[in-house]
């Protein structure tokens, strides 16, 4: 299939119009295609392991996601492939024997609860289809896949954001005039239940924790505000539509100019799916973005996937980030996972003569000004660079913490970036504080509990070790990191041990320096593979020992990627040490002078134990 032109008077950062989206969409089903059963009904892609929940649910899930894509694709109409017809046969066959092991048949959502996920792409697809694809379906066949919906307006057995999936499903049947009460019921039920993870300024928590990342914009926000915008109700409109702008305000300050999105957090195989919230704030006029910028960030960030490996020589989704890349997976991931980056078309919704498309794509907040921003109550901090358009994202209040001795990469780091890690054991931690034991191991972070946010910092407690609490913190501007750490309580001599950023030979330049607490030296632990490619990979650390009930490891770090004066090359960056001058006074109060003279202060203390 020929690639549309480039268009760069239209598009001068990404050169792509809605024809390259088309086309990609196109490509992308089209490649599927092979991996069907003989009516369609599964769709069982290549992998390296399967999900937690086996190859038929597996296979349902390459059905469910990439029928959301095929629906977006052509939801005004045009669908030159037949991509419409044969979702519809595969939906009469997937549903003829449901829970049965024929070559066909779709499980049931009482025996494989992954089915309930793919419940809600296969009811939205229906629901943007509905005039076209449903409307036309025998009734026998329709009667089959409202039986296999319907289980989805159960309790989610979920607590979290899946509650929203049988959202999903009650809205399709409500617009279809079926179990019409029940599904009302379901939809109130499940905004009930999101409704206390609702924090303010944008932000869910994803269940009872404090779990923070893409899922607030995607997932979130997805389902209630498309609800609503599908529905034409406007009173939910008017209650989640602003909540989704406040989120925007945060999100696009998470999209490197290089149209990468921040990898932090679970499921990041879902790739542009990132772009998927605004297209929906442009779709329902809540969204603080103009229209060029929206398309910018969107086109930005598949243009990132694509050109960096993403689709295999086949034309299918890998499982990982760029390529293939395992330890970025969880136990639910499959080999159809991917295919939840189709919510990132959700821009086809939008007609072709929509300012979306029209307009000239803008720049994006990173490559206009340097930024720092705490995001509402999570106890984030986002630091951006113009000169690089490098999107770092301090960490101080999020964990998604199961097991408090775990290490989940996605959640525990102190600091992640657009263009870095996160390192996957048996490597050593980056960007992460840690004491180490007699045999040089280091201690997990744990539960994190979020101290306060301001202009240029973040503040975080957590406890590594039974009567051991660190007080972290972190003041940044510019591209200078100072990044602070108050042990309290741990037994005279402990050794403790500073990362920095992780990079490849190829990357940005990673930079680390002692300040207080720490001996002169630096280090250079070995490192292998990150989402951003293979191994080898730098990771500079510091080392220490404590001294005293209180004892204070502060240090400065970079990470830079700004050009050289030629096209194409890299500066040699300044000595971080020539960044910010750090002052320390009693035990724990540090006063910073930065590069253009201007001053923070800031005091490490930490809460009562009784009081937490």
């Amino acid at each position: 299939m020929p690639t549309p032109p480039e268009n760069r008077e239209l598009s001068p950062y990404t050169g792509w119009t809605r024809a390259h989206w088309e086309a990609t969409a196109d490509r992308l089903l089209l490649a599927v295609r092979p991996h069907a059963s003989p009516r369609g009904g599964l769709i069982a892609l290549p992998g390296p392991r399967p999900s937690w929940s086996g190859p038929r649910s597996d296979a349902l899930e390459g059905y469910a996601r990439t029928f959301l894509l095929a629906a977006l694709r052509a939801a005004h109409g045009d669908d030159p492939h037949g991509h419409l017809g044969r979702y519809a046969e595969g939906l009469a066959a997937g549903t003829e024997r449901p829970g049965g092991d024929g070559p066909e048949s779709w499980p049931l959502m009482a025996g494989t609860r992954q089915a309930v996920v793919e419940s809600a792409s296969v009811a939205l697809a229906l629901r943007l289809t509905r005039r076209r694809l449903w409307d036309h379906l025998d009734d026998t066949v329709r009667q089959r896949a409202v039986d296999w919906l319907l289980p989805a307006l159960g309790p989610s057995p979920v607590d979290n954001n899946w509650w929203l999936f049988g959202l999903t499903v009650a809205g399709f049947l409500q617009d279809a005039g079926i179990e019409t009460d029940r599904a009302a019921a379901t939809v109130d039920r499940a905004l009930e239940r999101i409704e206390h993870w609702y924090l303010g300024d944008g932000w869910y928590s994803d269940g009872d924790n404090r779990a923070f990342d893409h899922y607030n914009a995607w997932a979130l926000h997805f389902y209630p505000v498309l609800h609503a915008h599908l529905a034409g109700d406007r009173a939910l409109l008017d209650r989640y539509g602003p909540r989704l702008r406040a989120q925007l305000d945060d999100h696009v300050h998470l999209f490197d100019t290089n149209g990468a999105p921040l990898p932090y957090g679970r499921s990041l195989t879902y790739r542009f799916a990132a772009a998927a919230a605004p297209w929906l704030g442009t779709l329902t006029g809540h969204t603080p973005l103009t229209p060029g910028a929206t398309r910018r960030l969107a086109s930005g960030s598949l243009r990132h996937f694509l050109d960096r490996g993403a689709a295999d020589a086949r034309g299918l989704l890998t499982l990982g980030w760029h390529g293939p890349h395992e330890p970025v997976l969880q136990t639910y991931s499959g080999p159809g996972s991917p295919y939840w980056a189709s919510k990132g078309f959700l821009g086809l919704l939008l007609p072709a003569d929509h300012p979306a498309w029209t307009d000239p794509e803008e720049p994006l907040p990173a490559e206009r000004a340097d930024t720092v921003r705490a995001f509402g109550p999570t106890g984030l901090l986002v630091q951006t660079t113009a000169a690089d358009g490098l999107v770092r994202l301090h960490n101080h209040g999020s964990d998604h913490v199961g097991d408090p001795r775990a290490d989940d990469p996605g959640y525990s780091r102190h600091a992640y970036s657009t263009r870095t890690g996160p390192t996957t054991a048996p490597d050593p931690a980056d960007n992460h504080f840690a004491l180490l034991d007699a045999d040089g191991r280091a201690t997990p972070r744990g539960p994190v509990t979020p101290l306060g946010t301001g202009p240029d910092r973040a503040v975080s407690l957590h406890a590594p070790l039974p009567g051991v609490r660190v007080v972290s913190a972190v003041l940044v501007h510019g591209r200078a990191e100072v990044r602070a750490h108050l042990v309290l309580d741990a037994p005279e001599g402990t050794p403790v041990r500073l990362t920095g950023w992780t990079v490849h030979p190829d990357g940005p330049v990673s930079q680390l320096h002692p300040v207080h607490g720490y001996g002169p030296g630096l280090a250079e632990l070995p490192t292998g593979a990150t989402l951003q490619g293979p191994g080898p990979t730098r990771t500079p650390a510091l080392h220490g020992t404590t001294a005293g009930p209180a004892a204070l490891f502060v240090a400065l770090a970079s990470l830079t990627a700004e050009p050289g004066p030629e096209p194409g090359s890299a500066a040699t960056p300044a000595p971080v040490s020539d960044l910010a001058n750090v002052q320390v006074s009693g035990a724990r109060t540090l006063h910073v002078t930065w590069q253009n003279g201007s001053t923070s202060r800031i005091a490490l203390d930490a809460p009562d134990p009784e009081d937490q």
